[in-house]
């Protein structure tokens, strides 16, 4: 299975601009700059695209590992937090971290915690990204 993205940018780093867009049309000509990306002007840059990738990678990997262990969630809500980081070299997203709050009736609180940890070990944008993958867990009974 392949699923398809596309950005077009003009000009230089800082004086230019561009665009990003999903196959499915989710996000289409989404507008990011420098701006955008390094000095917290409004608009989407390509770190939070990841955090939102992940974080709905992340929850949908949790509700099946979950229902895989004879729970049934009712919500699973996750905040992913990226951080860019100037490395030699450059600039490297070296770390993510989930806030997760998950509402599972009548789970064992360390079980949820094994299975949300499985789960982050073992979802497909976790195992792409070459970053220090931290979580926090809370479960709502």
């Amino acid at each position: 299975m392949e699923r398809h993205a596309s950005a077009v940018w003009h000009g230089d780093l800082k004086s230019g601009k561009g665009t990003v867009s999903t196959e499915s049309g989710a996000v289409r000509d989404q507008a990011y700059a420098f701006k955008n990306r390094f000095e917290n002007e409004p608009g989407t840059n390509p770190e939070e695209l990841i955090g939102a990738a992940h974080a709905g990678c992340f929850s949908m990997a949790l509700s099946h590992e979950l229902a895989g262990a004879g729970m049934k969630p009712e919500s699973v809500a996750t905040k992913a937090t990226v951080t860019l980081d100037q490395v030699e070299g450059g600039f490297a997203i070296t770390k993510i971290h989930l806030d997760v709050q998950a509402k599972v009736p009548g789970a064992d609180k360390a079980k949820f915690d094994e299975i949300a940890n499985a789960a982050k070990a073992g979802c497909p944008v976790s195992k792409v990204l070459n970053a220090e993958i931290t979580m926090t867990a809370a479960l709502e009974a």
